[in-house]
């Protein structure tokens, strides 16, 4: 079993790697700006900024996460993705209008116009917080296949590129980050279309095969049907689905700033459709990849057995412990190994053992490129609302342009180096998917609540949306960490999926804002008769 690079990946990964980099010093010049590197001059068409959209969807994340979902349980999460076509068309319908019509490079300027400095600020705050949790989720399951093919501790190639991509995120700009984004989307969907042939052939009965295990297995299931809340049901995840992809599309900062810089309404329209209907059938691609792996192992227990070794000695090392001076210990977290402990880990080991040479470096440098691109992005809308909202709002009103440009650098730095740290804290957990899901949810801190109540309401004053971000933010803390009491407590518990905590946060925030903001006018009417 092949589980190293060749001489041919080793020329794949660094051409692809330079080639990558390339693309961020080219676009120096036009990143020097504050306009170019947060807007890329308004210019770009619509087919690139649809692809970079697409690409913030199609990152290490769903390479690696969803095949390894799908290969410990089945289809339930891409009900996250049954829900993007009714989030595409509010978000051409309502939110993109008015991003390109205010001109405005903020996602968060119209809370401020709306409820005051308090709501840009409470915003952004979550959204830096959600950044981190996306860098590091991205940059860890980036690292995963480089550890098994390489053999190096995955803390080391975390730290290496979370460095690299700093670096492109500061040279590039956000223009170099959109055009580099379209050119790996490309590559990534190849790629996943080769895995997915080579794992079909590889069946001893022909591809039909996976389909009878699968089917036997019911690994299609989109999940239960039921309507428990405590549990990811089909109706629980969509929900989910529903909330965050209307988080993304409407007061996602990296969106906002693809809308603004393509060069016209209609181009912006076309990247929205493209970025978000693209993603449905790809990912129905990655699921079915982890299928396939899990079809694949049946019939093939030898190799499955090199996977379980595989992962108990990394998981061993993660420990700082050598495997080899700790047999027992080996054995024993071997036979202990869950299906969602495999289950991330399972698609690299694949790539590595079992494609063809200068494929699995070709896979593997995209995998590396998206990361770069996701966390590139992140980084580049972080340190846009950094210098944006915080930084010209109230420490240099008249910041002039070489001071803005240091601000932006600044804090892409910082970003870079938090988002690596926060890479490095997930590598003792169990779930990738499940960790990026619950932490997006939480730090999404009812956002969009806020954002729909403004847009909605003519009534909701600032008191009412206050009060409702109070409360709202009391439910999250609440169904966050109920869970952690103590049994004589146990009737405090809210007993409520993780998945629902931005659910009820939006919820609380926007109906309460709604009956205060009701309430408000019709006492105000009452004291004028």
């Amino acid at each position: 079993m092949r589980t190293h690079f060749t001489g041919i990946d080793w020329i794949v990964l660094a051409a692809y790697f330079s080639g990558t980099m390339a693309i961020g010093f080219y676009f120096y010049r036009k990143s020097r700006s504050t306009e170019g590197f947060t807007a890329a001059g308004r210019s770009l068409p619509g087919w690139v900024c649809g692809l970079s959209i697409f690409a913030t969807y199609l990152s290490s994340i769903s390479f690696l996460a969803l095949p390894g979902k799908s290969y410990a349980s089945n289809w339930n999460p891409f009900v996250f993705s049954l829900s993007l076509p009714l989030a595409t068309w509010i978000a051409t319908r309502w939110f993109l209008p008015y991003y390109r019509r205010t001109g405005e490079v903020s996602a968060y300027a119209h809370l401020e116009s709306r409820f005051g400095p308090w709501a840009r600020v409470y915003a952004g705050v979550f959204y830096l917080l959600t950044q981190l949790a996306r860098m590091g989720a991205v940059m860890y399951l980036m690292a995963l296949p480089l550890s098994v093919l390489l053999g190096w501790d995955i803390r080391t190639i975390i730290l290496i590129t979370g460095v690299s991509v700093t670096i492109y995120a500061f040279v590039g700009g956000i223009v170099a980050v959109i055009w580099a984004d379209a050119m790996q989307s490309i590559v990534l969907m190849a790629g996943a279309g080769v895995c997915a042939v080579v794992m079909l052939l590889g069946m001893p009965e022909g591809p039909g095969q996976v389909f009878s295990i699968a089917a036997a297995n019911d690994k299609f299931s989109l999940g239960s049907f039921g309507l428990s809340l405590a549990e990811p049901t089909f109706w629980v995840v969509l929900i989910y689905g529903i909330t965050m992809n209307l988080q993304n599309f409407g007061i996602d900062q990296s969106y906002v700033q693809r809308y603004i810089a393509s060069r016209s309404d209609r181009e912006a329209r076309k990247s929205v459709w493209l970025g978000g209907l693209l993603y449905v059938p790809v990912s129905a691609v990655f699921f079915f990849i982890g299928t396939s792996l899990f079809a694949y192992y049946q019939v093939h227990p030898s190799a499955l057995e090199e996977v379980r070794t595989a992962v108990a000695v990394q998981k061993l090392q993660s420990q700082r412990l050598d495997p080899a001076a700790n047999p027992d210990a080996l054995v024993e977290i071997r036979e202990n190994l869950t299906q969602d402990e495999i289950g991330d880990k399972v698609f690299p080991h694949f790539i590595g053992a079992r494609l063809p040479a200068g494929i699995t470096g070709l896979l593997i440098a995209a995998v590396f490129a998206a990361a770069m691109s996701t966390v590139s992005t992140s980084l580049n809308s972080s340190a846009t609302l950094l210098m944006r909202d915080y930084y010209q709002r109230y420490v240099n009103r008249h910041a002039n342009e070489r001071q803005s440009m240091r601000v932006l650098y600044g804090a892409t730095v910082v970003w870079g180096m938090l988002g690596t740290a926060v890479a490095l804290l997930l590598v003792q957990v169990t779930s990738a998917l499940d960790a990026w899901w619950t932490m997006s949810g939480i730090f999404g801190g009812g956002m969009l609540g806020l954002f729909l109540l403004g847009m909605i309401s003519r009534r909701a004053d600032n008191p009412a949306a206050v009060t409702g971000v109070c409360l709202g933010m009391l439910v999250i803390a609440w169904m966050s960490l109920s869970s952690r009491l103590p049994d004589d407590w146990a009737a405090l518990r809210s007993g409520l999926h993780a998945f629902l905590i931005p659910v009820f946060g939006t919820l609380t925030i926007l109906l309460v804002g709604l009956l205060i903001g009701r309430f408000r006018r019709a006492g105000q009417r009452a004291k004028i008769k």
